[in-house]
C-alpha cells in the first residue's frame, strides 16, 4: 500500500474546518456527516458535468454555425 500524499497546511486546515462543519450539522453523528458530505459532493459533481456538457454543446454549435455566440441565429 502506498503512503497517502500529505496536504499543504492551508488545505489540511480547510479539510478540518469542512469536516467539523459537517459533523456539527449532523449532530455529532459521523455516519450522517459522511453521508451528507458524499451527497453534497455528488450533487456538485453532477452540476459540474451538466455545465461541461452544456459548454461542449455550445462550442460544437458554434463550430457548426461558424460562431461561438449562442444567440446568433
Amino acid at each position: 500500500m502506498r503512503p497517502r500524499p500529505t496536504l499543504p497546511s492551508a488545505a489540511a486546515t480547510l479539510v478540518d474546518t469542512i469536516t467539523a462543519s459537517y459533523l456539527q450539522a449532523a449532530g455529532g453523528d459521523p455516519v450522517r456527516a459522511m453521508r451528507s458530505l458524499v451527497q453534497d459532493a455528488l450533487t456538485d459533481l453532477h452540476e459540474a458535468e451538466r455545465r461541461t456538457s452544456r459548454r461542449d454543446r455550445l462550442i460544437s454549435r458554434g463550430y457548426v454555425r461558424g460562431t461561438t455566440d449562442p444567440d446568433a441565429d
